[in-house]
């Protein structure tokens, strides 16, 4: 029994073993079935698609960013350039977190740089990309060599070479160049479209925002062929980047140097020199001011805070911000007057202490009046009575009509307009519709408003650059400029530029007459004080009070010579108190001096080239 047993057993081992060449085969086949099933769906299904990919893999792109434009003053100076620098990034992808602190105390050996600054900049987001962090940046020559060195123990560490712009001067023009930044991860949809890459800079402000088109040129790339190694086999095709263009400005270094310079003991302000017969802006600054280059490199929490959360707002232009203008804008007043056939251009007119408007006494400055006078002393005298009743007398929209005929309550049109404050010139219709901030009808037109609007209080605010337009006009002979930092291959003495203003010969002769008594034996007499050499100036000093609630502005507005009108300074002295002719006069007269000495060069150098 037992033997038959184990035969049983025996043959039911072979039966087993005969059956596993089969169960192989099986499986086998199954294996070819599955791969052949595969290679069918990739080869012929998908075969053009994985075709590509292999091409892909095959062919690299190594994309070559293009140089950014420069911007050059009126004489070829560089103002804003590019600079090569180094800076060292790591992948944390690639690190364990160990492996970053031995990285760490290693970098700081090798560079000579604190392991708390590495640190901080590990724990910066950094807009590049969520891959590499930027560690330092602006590398110097021997910290480069080092790293070179000993880069094989580096790993996860690299020296990336850039381009970023540079500004030489630093702060000069700051709000008139701009500045460039990374381009947003939200920009970057939109702006891909255009050839943006990722790591792209773009103009922010200024010029390099007006001219980002021109300025910030084409990508080139090489596309190569390599192996599975990832060896360059050869070069499948080479597009160069193109350049960007250079931008040359209206600016003039010299000048701009002493409108930042003027400017540079005061709480706030800002100089506007323009050319009144063409609208070319020679210098232009505000202060507070801020470092251009800033926007160039890595900036901590601290730093971004002082910039733009700084109660003192360095980043806002002054020159293109509204203020109440005081005493400069009695010309405004004084083309109402006239133009109007209500106060004529030989009108005279009882200055005395004080004059009630509705519930308020409205006084002269010196508290005593001038007695009767008429325009021309009363822009020397800077009479406020005698404008009062010109201004009340008209009415606020003969006011307002003289104001846009100068190019108030109005864009100038500079190219640099996403800058710009469009300013206020308040009038009946204005307050009839709530101000800017009321329901209508709930905040009337009141005498009160007339009488501070004729001598540009409270409801009147205007630009520097907007001021130093309506100057030009009495400076050139009755036309409107264009202010504009490029002259480009515009015509601007043509009719769209440079335009007729309706007003009287006979008013803006007065007008003008008036100016320069201002500086013969008025307000601005200041202006002859060490100058026997100067050309004769016209201009009005200014006091006004600011309306937002802090110390008064200090004001100057004129042009030089009095007879050709070839320059226009503005000056402006933010919460400065103690007047135009204290403040802003010496400010307009330095740049007056400075434009001078260039001008009588420039002729001088073109006399001798004639010749």
């Amino acid at each position: 029994m037992k033997k038959r047993e184990k035969l049983h057993l025996s043959s039911k081992k072979h039966v087993g073993a005969f059956n596993q060449p089969l169960i192989f085969f099986l499986f086998t086949c199954l294996i070819f079935s599955v791969t052949g099933a595969r290679l069918f769906w990739i080869q012929i299904v998908n075969g053009s698609y994985y075709k590509k990919l292999s091409e892909e893999n095959r062919i690299k792109l190594i994309a070559n960013p293009p140089i950014r434009g420069r911007l050059l003053d009126r004489n070829g100076v560089v103002l804003a350039d590019n600079k090569l620098i180094y800076s060292l990034s790591i992948q944390p992808r690639l690190l364990t977190n160990s492996e970053w602190i031995d990285l760490r105390k290693t970098l700081s050996d090798l560079l000579n740089v604190s392991i708390n600054q590495l640190e901080i900049a590990f724990n910066r987001s950094n807009a590049d990309t969520p891959y590499k962090k930027v560690l330092l940046s602006d590398l110097s020559v021997e910290q480069v060599i080092r790293f070179k060195e000993q880069e094989s123990k580096l790993y996860g560490a690299q020296i990336d070479i850039g381009l970023v712009r540079n500004y030489p001067y630093k702060s000069l023009a700051a709000h008139a160049l701009g500045y460039t930044q990374l381009i947003t991860q939200n920009e970057f949809s939109e702006l891909s479209e255009r050839g943006y890459k990722f790591s792209d800079r773009i103009g922010r402000k200024g010029i390099e925002a007006a001219f980002e088109s021109e300025l910030r040129g084409q990508w080139g790339g090489e596309m190569l062929e390599i192996d599975a190694m990832g060896t360059v086999q050869r070069s499948l095709g080479l597009k160069l980047p193109k350049a960007g263009k250079d931008i040359k400005l209206t600016l003039d270094l010299e000048l701009q140097r002493t409108a930042e310079k003027v400017l540079s003991d005061k709480v706030g302000g800002a100089i506007v020199a323009i050319d009144p017969r063409t609208g070319a802006i020679r210098a232009i600054a505000s202060q507070p001011t801020f470092d251009l280059n800033f926007f160039s490199q890595p900036f901590t929490n601290q730093q971004y805070d002082n910039l733009f959360v700084s109660l003192k707002r360095p980043l806002l232009s002054r020159a293109f911000n509204a203020y109440d203008p005081g005493s400069t804008w009695k010309p405004v007043t004084a083309i109402a007057g006239m133009e109007s056939g209500k106060f004529p251009a030989r009108q005279k007119l009882n200055t005395v202490p004080c004059i009630t408007y509705g519930s308020h006494c409205f006084p002269e400055y010196n508290k005593r009046g001038f007695g009767w006078i008429g325009y021309e002393d009363a822009f020397r005298v800077s009479s406020n009575t005698f404008f009062y009743q010109v201004g009340v007398g008209v009415g606020s929209n003969a006011l307002y009509e003289a104001a846009t005929k100068l190019g108030f309550d109005n864009y100038t049109g500079i190219e640099t307009l996403i800058d710009e404050n469009k300013g206020l010139v308040g009038n009946k219709d204005w307050a009839d519709k709530g101000r800017g901030w009321g329901d209508p009808g709930e905040t009337p037109w009141m005498v009160e408003d007339m009488a501070s609007a004729s001598i540009g209080q409270s409801v009147v605010q205007v630009t520097p650059l907007q001021l130093a337009r309506a100057y030009a006009v009495f400076a050139n002979g009755g036309y409107l400029v264009t202010p504009h930092l490029v002259d480009g291959n515009i015509d601007w003495r043509s009719e769209k530029y440079f335009r007729k203003v309706d007003i009287q010969d006979i008013t803006l002769d007065i007008i003008r007459r008036g100016l320069r008594k201002v500086v013969t034996g008025g307000t601005g007499i200041g202006m002859n004080i060490d100058t026997s050499n100067f050309p004769p100036v016209a201009g009005k000093t200014g006091t006004a009070e600011d309306s937002s609630g802090g110390s008064d502005h200090a004001w100057f507005a004129g042009f030089a010579p009095y007879d050709s009108g070839e320059i226009v300074i503005v000056a402006f002295a933010q919460n400065t108190p103690g007047g135009g002719s204290v403040h802003a006069l010496p400010m307009a007269k330095k740049m007056l001096q400075i434009w001078y000495k260039i001008n009588s060069k420039e002729q001088f150098v073109s006399r001798k080239d004639e010749s």
